[in-house]
């Protein structure tokens, strides 16, 4: 299934697309796509309902986050080794974690606000995974049993924030409207190979990053065991993965977002986003 959240901020409502691509009311079988309601449960239920039958929204309604209110956002940093390469950053020996602020997630294309005294705004198309089940000591061989569905992420990041000063990456990642989210959660079952879905991002028309998931150092069924040592995680985590080159600060000279640019991403299978920048 895709399922996706529609209505103004605040009050969206959830929903899912037909065979025909018709986006369709689900609150009278859910009230939204949240820690509470994301599981396998509510998912086989999810699936015997005719969505044919169900109100159908307008394709013009703005979409939300395909998730709300999620307990963890996690990120992993440089998990693309040609990524790595164009920073000049070593390859990681084991995943680089670490926090965006859950208050940063807004719509796959609402506007992007670039913070007061900011810079340095990047962008990084992401696929992110999302959490079905409670998540605890698990091998990768168990992963993808916990895994609910994938969505596409804009990791916006602020570099002098980020990796300047201080250099805590939670302060350049977690800035209101710098996590970009869906604009579909779609199940694992409708993803055929999940590390190998190509990625693309553009600025004002001008592609900035092209890659594709088979070049992960880590794989995402070994990154969800991973961080399993560390925490556990619950239904309605997000974990976003890392992105492939192309990024701003990676250009000669660095180009980073200006109010007026216009992103286009998307991943396969994972649908698109289109943000401006303000």
């Amino acid at each position: 299934m895709k399922l996706l959240r529609c209505g103004s901020i605040g009050n969206e409502k959830p929903a899912a697309l037909d065979k025909e691509g018709k986006i369709r009311d689900l609150s009278s079988h859910i009230n939204d796509l949240n820690p509470k309601n994301i599981n396998f449960v509510n998912l086989e239920k999810l699936r015997k309902v005719n969505l044919e039958k169900l109100p159908e929204i307008s394709n013009s309604t703005r979409i939300g986050s395909c998730i709300s209110k999620p307990g963890k956002f996690i990120g992993i940093g440089m998990n693309f080794s040609d990524h790595a390469v164009e920073t000049g950053a070593p390859i990681p020996k084991e995943p680089i974690v670490f926090m965006k602020a859950s208050s940063c997630i807004s719509g796959p294309n609402d506007d992007i606000i670039i913070s007061k005294n900011s810079k340095k705004t990047d962008w990084e198309v992401e696929i992110a995974f999302v959490i079905g089940k409670e998540t605890k000591q698990i091998l990768e061989s168990e992963a993808e049993n916990h895994i609910f569905g994938y969505c596409i992420v804009n990791d916006v990041s602020e570099r002098e924030w980020q990796l300047e000063g201080t250099g805590q990456w939670v302060k350049g990642k977690s800035a209101d409207t710098f996590g970009p989210t869906g604009p579909y959660l779609v199940t694992r079952d409708e993803i055929k190979d999940i590390q190998n879905l190509s990625m693309t991002l553009d600025v004002n028309g001008k592609n900035m990053q092209k890659g594709n998931t088979n070049k992960m150092i880590f794989n995402i069924n070994f990154i969800l065991s991973y961080l399993s040592k560390f925490m556990s995680l619950q239904p309605g985590d997000i974990v976003t993965t890392g992105t492939p080159p192309g990024v701003g600060m990676a250009k000669k000279p660095q180009i980073f977002l200006k109010s007026g640019d216009v992103i286009n991403l998307s991943i396969d299978n994972l649908g698109a986003q289109k943000q401006k920048v303000r």
